[in-house]
């Protein structure tokens, strides 16, 4: 009997991921995420912003970062201008670092929706790679009868299928999110 679990485990794992790519996609909205991909220089290495301070959203126009060193803070409002994709600037106070969230224009929106589509494209064919691997056993297997080759392969497929389904829901969700003013 083939057994499709582990093909099942790979895909999920290519939704969390996916997942996890999305909430990182900046949306009108002030939201802690949307500053995880900053490395800040401290302490002679480059560390994620998260491992040198609390990042929290004051409201939904403003992001707060609190330094667990106060020597840190000129890194990490340096490190926040720096990411051109971010678009933020920051500003500190000796003790806090304030970050406004600006409104999305119409065009910087647009932009982002294309940014996340090639993120869908890059799980699908993630997806579409593991599909293969789990028919490439499948045909390699001599052990195996071509009806539950078949039914193997019809299984493989289905599960393909949902997982693209949920990652189109996902960014369907997102874009509108991110085209919500």
């Amino acid at each position: 009997m083939f057994d499709h679990i582990e093909y099942q485990q790979a895909m999920e794992a290519i939704i969390e991921r996916f997942k996890s790519e999305m909430q990182k996609v900046r949306t009108g909205r002030a939201h802690p995420d949307m500053l995880g991909s900053v490395k800040v220089e401290a302490y002679g290495q480059y560390m994620p912003l998260n491992q040198v301070a609390n990042v929290t959203a004051g409201d939904a126009t403003m992001l707060l970062i609190t330094p667990f060193d106060p020597s840190t803070i000129q890194a990490i409002a340096s490190a926040i201008r720096a990411d051109q994709t971010l678009g933020l600037n920051p500003a500190d106070d000796g003790r806090v670092v304030r970050v406004p969230v600006p409104p999305l224009t119409e065009e910087r929106r647009k932009e982002i929706v294309k940014s996340a589509s090639a993120k869908v494209e890059e799980a699908k064919v993630a997806l579409r790679k593991v599909r293969d691997d789990a028919r490439k056993e499948l045909k390699s297997a001599e052990d195996l009868s071509e009806d539950v080759k078949k039914r193997g392969e019809k299984e493989i497929d289905d599960l393909t299928k949902n997982f693209s389904n949920k990652i189109d829901e996902l960014f369907k969700t997102k874009e509108a999110e991110i085209m919500k003013i």
